[in-house]
């Protein structure tokens, strides 16, 4: 078992560490970098959300039935790797979309299927799969700090600071990464489909993962993980980009604080499943959710900081509880299936509409402060066809000084901007657009100075303050979505087995038993063990014996060592019988 947990622990690093490394920076790269709009960005960051419509669901059903988990894996992430390294190469909005939903295809359904994977090989999944999942959150931090720290690195060249690597290096990172998970896979436990080795359900047994939709709490709290999908695409997509805009120290390095969080609750899940219980859980993770947007509406460090830590709550709380959830809810033969089906519905649907709603709301809010300048389209033989005029915000402002307005201005990093400075004339072609120009006059960006500073000397860091667009409101959005969110699930999820499940784990914290449950003739067959909370499930639900009698005294039905394991190693009598 130890070599296995290993492995698995192995599989989740890899398996985040490759989203870590392209997701939190993308955002980022393709607003400053690319010059891509919200829209633009939403639809990149919705590519995730289509794939987990299309895909989850039948390869959830390939695992269950005809493919080895683990050869599943390793052919997906083989082929994810050849998508990302063609994406590096891809600098227009539609042809990087085309590339990125190809990969998203093949990497949304790997989520589902490294927890099925995981699931059928742990005996505890309240106990052991939080402390495999917390490997996951590792990987991600990792890929946080070397893209933040590593590739985000700038030396001074000529009295400004350059980048070491160029701005895409990131993607082939997740490239190579992805290449070495798809090897990796192959030396995963050999997991087949379950539905051709479980055991027949028994009249009254659920057939399929949408006969648990007949359950009204389980309906709610699927509706419930729907709707605070959609304010978490805020997060996503657009917090790297708020904390470059805002000059945050190390964006994507700074990311990886949530993460770290992330750790420390996740290694603590049982002990808050045990006092808490389901339901309490995804509350205190709808409201730190509610109370990060607020943190970051006040654009100060100090509650940026505290809003990005909050991740760990937001995400274990809600996230890793809602699948030991539906693994506890879902029958052994649909397991995987119903991972699937919550991916579908989160990272699917809600993802999918939170994308495009959360690149909506940021071109709502542009910097507030827009000067009126004359737009120019050309033809391809370069006669002008269109001219008009539009507000626009201010152009930007290059550190290096040697490209766009910086340079025209004979601008650095450290410089003061005044009037005299300023161009007669600057033109600015449009971000992937090269037919059609902004022309910036001198006397209407002189005006723009007294309103960022009055005396009219402006530095480069009020400069970027009058560009950044207007985060109160973009953040106010999703803070009262998942607000509404919460007190829908706090009204509507009444489900008992939810709580039960905390009462049962509660009981086998006291219960004596020095062997893994089973007959008392099978453990002695078995090397003994320390006792652990939980080890003794059964034991506490069975008489000594070899006659294996239940606490009713009706005989039980004998059952193979390998049908044994599957469905009692790891959980309690009530979830199995």
């Amino acid at each position: 078992m130890g070599s296995v947990r290993f492995r698995l622990c192995v599989m989740m690093f890899l398996q985040y560490f490759v989203w870590g490394a392209w997701a939190v920076e993308m955002g980022g790269y393709l607003s400053e970098s690319l010059h891509f709009t919200g829209a633009e960005i939403g639809r990149i960051y919705s590519t995730t959300a289509i794939a987990a419509m299309i895909t989850p669901l039948f390869l959830g059903y390939v695992a269950d039935r005809l493919l080895a988990t683990e050869k599943l894996l390793a052919i997906l992430h083989l082929a994810g790797a050849a998508c990302l390294f063609a994406a590096g190469f891809q600098t227009q909005p539609w042809p990087l979309f085309g590339v990125m939903l190809l990969y998203a295809l093949l990497y949304m359904p790997t989520l589902a299927l490294s927890n099925s994977i995981s699931f059928d090989n742990i005996r505890s999944a309240e106990r052991d799969f939080p402390l495999i999942r917390v490997f996951g959150t590792v990987g991600w931090i990792v890929a946080g700090l070397i893209v933040g720290l590593v590739l985000g690195m700038k030396q001074q060249a000529s009295g400004t600071e350059e980048r070491v690597f160029p701005a895409d290096t990131f993607i082939f990172l997740a490239a190579g990464a992805s290449l070495l998970l798809g090897l990796f896979c192959f030396a995963l436990p050999h997991t087949p489909p379950k539905a051709r080795t479980a055991p027949l359900p028994q009249a009254g047994d659920r057939r399929g993962v949408l006969m648990l939709l007949r359950d009204g709490s389980f309906l709610v709290f699927v509706l419930a993980s729907f709707l605070i999908c959609i304010p978490l695409a805020f997060y996503y997509n657009f917090a790297n980009a708020f904390l470059q805009q805002t000059d945050m120290p190390a964006p994507t390095a700074l990311q990886t604080l949530g993460q770290f969080s992330e750790v420390f609750f996740m290694a603590a899940m049982p002990w808050f499943i045990l006092r808490l219980g389901v339901k309490r859980m995804l509350l205190v993770g709808m409201l730190a959710w509610v109370l990060r947007y607020v943190c970051f509406q006040t654009i100060q460090l100090p509650l940026v900081v505290l809003g990005l830590v909050l991740h760990g709550i937001c995400y274990d709380f809600f996230f890793v509880a809602s699948q030991i959830y539906v693994d506890n809810k879902a029958d052994v033969r649909q397991r995987a299936s119903a991972q699937s089906f919550i991916a579908f519905v989160t990272m699917g649907v809600g993802m999918f509409i939170g994308a495009h709603v959360s690149g909506m709301i940021v071109d709502a809010y542009p910097p507030p402060l827009q000067v009126e300048v004359e737009r120019i389209e050309y033809d391809q033989d370069g006669n002008v066809v269109d001219r008009s005029q539009q507000p626009r915000p201010l152009p930007q402002w290059d550190a290096s000084g040697k490209s766009g307005f910086a340079q025209a201005a004979g601008l650095t990093a450290d410089s003061e901007l005044t009037a005299a400075k300023l161009p007669d004339e600057y033109r600015e072609a449009e971000p992937n657009n090269d037919r059609v120009q902004y022309v910036y006059r001198r006397d209407v960006l002189a005006e723009a100075l007294p309103k960022i500073d009055p005396d009219g000397s402006v530095s480069r860091h009020q400069w970027r303050v009058a560009l950044r667009s207007d985060w109160f409101y973009i953040w106010l959005w999703p803070a009262v979505m998942a607000g509404a969110t919460l007190l829908f699930f706090l009204l509507g999820f009444r489900d008992p087995a939810a709580e039960r499940m905390r009462a049962e784990m509660a009981a086998e914290e006291t219960l004596p038993c020095g062997r893994s449950g089973g007959t008392s003739s099978e453990s002695a067959s078995r090397s003994p063990r320390r006792s652990r909370p939980g080890s003794c499930r059964l034991a506490a639900w069975t008489s000594a014996g070899s006659s294996s009698r239940t606490r009713t005294g009706a005989r039980r039905a004998p059952t193979t060592r390998r049908s044994r394991s599957r469905w009692w190693s790891g959980w309690p009598a009530s979830w199995t019988r």
